[in-house]
Order: C-alpha cells, then structure tokens, then sequence
C-alpha cells in the first residue's frame, strides 16, 4: 500500500487500468540519478535507466492487474513510487485465482530475460556495443535490474511477490485465514533480515524496504485474526453465496456507504437500519463477490 492511500499523478489509461505515479517518485529520481551521474558518459543514459527500470515495473504490475481480470477479479489502478510499484488488485477469494494474480507479475521478468539477453547479443552482432559502448552498458544494466528485481521479489517474504505466492499455496492445505498468519509470520522473519542488512550495508532504502515490508506484515497479521474471529461465527442457513455457496455468517459485518454505521445485512434485509439506504448486491465475506440477496435466498439448501 502507499503511505496515506494517495495514488498521485496520473500518467496514462490502458485497457481500463488507471497508471499513477506517486508524487515521491521524483525525488528520489532526482536524488538517484544525481548519485549515479558517472556510470554512463551522459546523463542522458542515467535518466534512460532509470526510466527502464520502472517500464520494467509497470509490465510487471500489468501482468498482476491483467491475471486478475482474467480470473474474474477486479483491478483498476496501478501506482508507480521509489520502491517500485503496486497494482490494486481484488482477485475471487480462492487460492487458485489469488495465486494466479500474483504469479503473473514474477512471470513477466521470466519473459523479459530472454528478451533482454537476445537484445544485449544482437546489439553485439551489430557492432552497437563497439559504436555506442553507453547503449551496451544500458543493455546489459536492465538486464541485470530485470533479474534482481524478480529475484527479490520471489523471496517468501509477505507481501513480496514471493510472499503472496507461499501463503496462495498454504491456503489450498490451511484455509484463508491460517495460510495469512504463516505467511505473515515468516514475513517478520524476512523484516528482522532485511533490517540487519540495512545496518550493515548502510543502506538507508533497504531499512525505508523493511519498515514497509513490516508494515504490511503486521496489517496481514491483523487481517488473519481478523478473519479467524470471522470465521468462528455461526451462520445464516437460510443464505447461501450463489458463487462459493457458504452461507454467510451471523454479525454486523456490513458497513452502509451512506451512514458508515455496521449492520447485518441479511437480518435488515438488504436494508440499513439506520439511514434506510437500500442496497442491490451483497458482497460474500468468503469470497468477496457481490450478489443481490434473492440469489443468496435462492441458493440455500433446503432444510434438513
């Protein structure tokens, strides 16, 4: 998540998916480039790599936002910051359609090596690396950031990439919610070490990396009990989810758009008790999908 929920600046719109870039994004670029001035013979290289690396990012957070819809989820907006980028994705609430949105991303790095490399021996081949020896060196630096970056990110370290694909596995043996506490507990193993790394290296955006790899952590952890404590309530008998068939469970689990306030939607009937705002969809707290309550009713078993 960005700090504050802010998406920031806009860029462009491609197949219904919304791309910003957050405000903080320029200062950092500023502050990089101006520390990697003497890796190439022009700026001009220095602002091209940099730019690749966050093209690289973005074809990576397409590849997640795209998974999504193709399994039936929702993804609208993808924002750009300094550490890299965050789709917004909200896949079905199943292991097989959330492990898809996730492997995906990782896919599209595996894609662009062999890519990078044709690219790097046909520039070879061509004599550009002999005549623009910078272009040469900017080939074989996103290369090397393509790498990196899909080797980071597959590390089992929630909510990397790798994170979110060991607690995807977990939740076809645990459950939902017992894969989210695993995963986020091996998580705080991965921030004690990327906490030690920064100490040693010195690396003030490695220790900025942990503080919000911990953060995430911490909210998949409250998540977890969260759903936990959900799970333990008993149920409506007389609904069931027209998509996962659970039947929903018994509490003020709904919050009204118009009032805030919480209620139970199928003890009001579709309907706040509070503002009186009436709603045409309710979403399943198991899978997430919306559906108007007659189908809920409709898709009850019979009684035994």
């Amino acid at each position: 998540m960005i700090p504050g929920g802010q998406r920031g600046f806009r860029l462009f719109r491609f197949a219904g998916i919304d791309v910003f870039l957050h405000w903080s994004w320029f200062v950092v670029a500023a502050y990089e480039l101006q520390e990697r001035s003497g890796q190439y013979g022009s700026f001009v290289w220095n602002a091209a790599e940099y730019l690749a690396l966050f093209l690289i990012v973005t074809l990576h957070e397409f590849g997640h936002s795209l998974a999504c819809r193709q399994v039936g989820g929702v993804a609208d907006h993808i924002v750009l910051w300094p550490l890299g980028g965050v789709a917004y994705v909200r896949p079905p609430q199943r292991p097989g359609a959330t492990l898809w949105s996730i492997a995906a991303g990782p896919l599209v790095n595996v894609v662009l090596i062999p890519v990078l490399i044709g690219l790097g021996l046909l520039s070879r081949v061509l004599g550009l690396a002999a005549a623009v020896p910078d272009a040469s060196r900017l080939l074989h630096a996103v290369a090397v950031i393509n790498l990196g970056l899909l080797v980071f990110n597959s590390l089992p370290v929630y909510p990397l990439d790798g994170g979110q694909i060991f607690r995807s596995l977990l939740w076809f043996l645990l459950g939902r919610a017992h894969s989210l506490t695993v995963a986020t507990v091996v998580g705080f193993l991965g921030v004690l070490g990327l906490g030690g790394l920064a100490v040693l290296a010195g690396s003030p955006w490695i220790g900025i990396l942990a503080a919000f790899v911990g953060l995430n952590c911490w909210r998949g952890f409250q998540e977890a009990r969260a759903l936990s404590s959900v799970a333990k309530l008993p149920r409506h008998l007389g609904f069931a989810c027209p998509a996962c068939g659970a039947s929903p469970p018994i509490g003020a689990l709904w919050t009204c758009t118009k009032c805030q306030k919480p209620f139970d939607t199928f003890e009001a009937h579709a309907a706040c008790p509070y503002c009186g705002a009436l709603f045409a969809a309710t979403a399943c707290v198991d899978c997430g999908r919306p559906h108007p309550i007659g189908e809920w009713a409709a898709s009850a078993p019979p009684p035994q």
